[in-house]
């Protein structure tokens, strides 16, 4: 296991607490886009759903689905129309994502989520989802180290398709498991390695072997996602109070060719969302999803893009974000068709 110490990251929280001291910089330059629909509310009343995963469904994308987290109480499964299809009572898991992977020795979808149910005890939480009849299905709850679970994302290999998972501790720290699903789930801490402040987001590039995490008043980190992935963090984008703003929450990867594309987080300071070229880092722009045929988003924490064309209603991938406030309903999570956002960019 390889252990990487990084007290000394403090280079993105000293340009954070510089920006605090002063004056509030305006916002850079912001549109707005609308969602087409929206999920069905969680059922819990407080703070609650959190983060969205994405299953695209390669016969027919239109019955792709949404796993999401309902903090306080599960997890819940969505159709692309909104719609409850199935929801499991799986303590409080908080972040979650999913992969294609060998389970129980057959090909089908294992579900991963953060469990803070035991807030002094991290677990993961495996399922596998039944795609047929849009239901999951619990096999373990495997042990993840001390410390509130946070943030969790998956990473598969390209060059073999071994599996991992990251687990991001509330106090920064990102541990990374092996997992193997093909009998009994098992998880192997293979590397950690600690941010100065918390952390929450992260999102894993299977094409490229790169690792984002999100230090929420700080700044987006790099890293190579493979257990001996040699240096440590570099920062790729710093909260600066315009283009990202604290606290810095979900982080989707929105690909573009076989390597290139575009990284995507959540500001959740200002209820926008950022978006910064992979291969350079470069900021691209800002937008907010307003009020259309639904109503806006705030507060967004986790977020999920998926790719390709699932229906005329995402001609170019679905975007699903988490809603803080979707009053007088409890939270939910809205569905916006990627070609907007483009179109709205400007992108190529």
């Amino acid at each position: 296991m390889q252990r990487i110490r990084l007290a000394a990251l403090t280079g993105l929280s000293i340009l954070t607490a510089a920006c605090a001291a002063g004056a509030a910089a305006p916002s850079a330059p912001t549109v707005a886009v609308t969602a087409v629909r929206e999920t069905a509310p969680v059922a819990s009343a407080r703070d609650a759903a959190d983060d969205p995963a994405v299953w695209r469904d390669p016969a027919d994308p239109t019955r792709s689905l949404i796993v999401a987290t309902d903090k306080q109480a599960g997890l819940y499964v969505y159709g692309l129309d909104g719609a409850i299809r199935s929801r499991i009572a799986e303590g409080k898991v908080n972040n979650v994502d999913l992969r294609e992977a060998v389970v129980g020795g057959r090909a089908s979808v294992a579900v991963v989520a953060s469990d803070r149910t035991d807030p002094a005890n991290a677990r993961l939480a495996v399922l596998e989802l039944d795609t047929a009849s849009a239901t999951l299905k619990p096999l373990a709850a495997l042990p993840a180290g001390e410390g509130e679970a946070y943030g969790m994302c998956l990473y598969r290999r390209p060059a073999d398709g071994a599996l991992y998972a990251f687990l991001v501790v509330k106090d920064g720290t990102v541990r990374q498991f092996a997992l193997d699903l093909a009998a009994e789930p098992k998880a192997r801490l293979v590397r950690s390695f600690k941010l100065a402040t918390q952390a929450e987001g992260c999102v894993a590039d299977d094409r490229t072997g790169e690792l984002y995490v999100a230090e929420e008043d700080a700044g987006i980190w790099r890293i190579s996602a493979e257990p001996d992935g040699g240096t440590g963090p570099q920062p790729f984008a710093k909260v600066d109070g315009r283009t990202l703003v604290a606290d810095v929450e979900g982080l989707a990867v929105v690909p573009d060719g076989p390597r290139g594309g575009w990284l995507l987080a959540s500001s959740q300071g200002d209820s926008a969302y950022a978006l910064y070229r992979l291969e350079d880092a470069g900021f691209v722009g800002r937008f907010r999803v307003g009020p259309g045929a639904v109503d806006g988003t705030s507060d967004t924490d986790g977020i999920e893009f998926a790719p390709g064309p699932m229906g005329p209603d995402f001609p170019q991938g679905l975007l699903a974000v988490q809603d803080g406030d979707n009053a007088p309903d409890a939270q939910n999570f809205k569905l916006v068709s990627w070609a907007e956002v483009r179109a709205a960019l400007g992108l190529p």
